[in-house]
């Protein structure tokens, strides 16, 4: 099958890579040329120079930064006017649902079917191919016809229903990553401050009922181990949480926690940058 992917950084490098190794004829976008041309290079691939070279890609996957940045490329950029109908158009973005859904209307228009499949895992499991991926779509055909793509970048496939819902589910996932990661941060601090030994409280917490995902790996490599290097930006998170706090919003229910959480990242990423390491924040709530 013919396969696009636009967007080739740190997560859309790998799973291009892994399309390619599943025997996909696999086309390579992205907004840096030269990165486009070296990824191409390294999983066998061919570089499009424009969005036109992309026309005869069966499906067109995207990971992006946001999803303004998904519909624009569709719609104010003109990709959607240079793709056939039929094709389809896999946001693997973490974009916003109800956007999505926006995005899903319009290109129906014109023939295009998108679905959302956001993934979870992390670079190191965009390598290896084993990501989570979230899959929402409201054309069953189409959601049929991906499966073979996803499973070459995925081995955990989540059908979560309609258009959106990938997105939605990606964001909430996310928001309670990030509220376990402020708690877990504000215990290390506060026990730091009264004279605890960090390492020594991740070790505690590990055998103990605060354990979870950060205590397990990101507190003890990450943290106290001075790393620093999850992968995931500090602006994502913060992105993805606010993406789960207006998603809350838009459905009128009172969630305090998720709007506390998304304004203690959004500082955190305010005080060290977009680009930080999102476990990096800990270094921000301290001061």
């Amino acid at each position: 099958m013919k396969v696009a992917v636009v967007g080739v950084g740190n997560m859309g490098a790998p799973m291009a890579a892994c399309i390619a190794r599943a025997g996909h004829a696999v086309t390579v976008f992205d907004s840096s040329p030269e990165r486009a041309q070296q990824v191409a290079a390294a999983c066998g691939g061919h570089a499009a120079a424009t969005l036109k070279d992309l026309a005869s890609a069966q499906f067109i996957i995207t990971m992006l930064p946001t999803g303004q940045v998904v519909a624009d490329l569709y719609l104010r950029d003109g990709l959607a006017a240079h793709l056939h109908s039929g094709t389809i158009a896999i946001d693997m973005s973490s974009s916003d649902p109800s956007g999505t859904r926006r995005l899903g209307a319009e290109l129906a228009k014109r023939g295009i079917v998108l679905i959302d499949a956001p993934v979870s895992g992390g670079v190191p499991r965009a390598t290896s191919g084993t990501l989570a991926i979230m899959i929402g779509g409201d054309d069953q055909d189409a959601l049929q016809r991906v499966r073979p793509v996803l499973s070459t970048m995925g081995d955990r496939l989540f059908d979560t229903g309609g258009l959106g819902t990938g997105h939605a589910m990606k964001a909430l996932n996310n928001f309670v990553a990030a509220a376990g990661f402020a708690a877990c941060a504000e215990a290390l601090i506060a026990g730091e401050r009264f004279g605890l030994d960090p390492g020594r409280m991740v070790e505690i917490l590990n055998v103990s009922t605060g354990r979870n995902f950060h205590t397990d790996l990101v507190l003890r490599e990450h943290v106290v181990g001075g790393k620093y290097s999850t992968g995931f930006a500090l602006g994502l998170l913060a992105k993805d949480v606010k993406i789960a706090a207006d998603l809350t919003a838009e459905l009128g229910l009172d969630s305090p926690v998720v709007r506390l959480i998304s304004a203690r990242f959004d500082q955190a990423r305010d005080a060290l940058g977009y680009g930080a390491d999102n476990s990096e924040a800990i270094k921000a709530w301290k001061k």
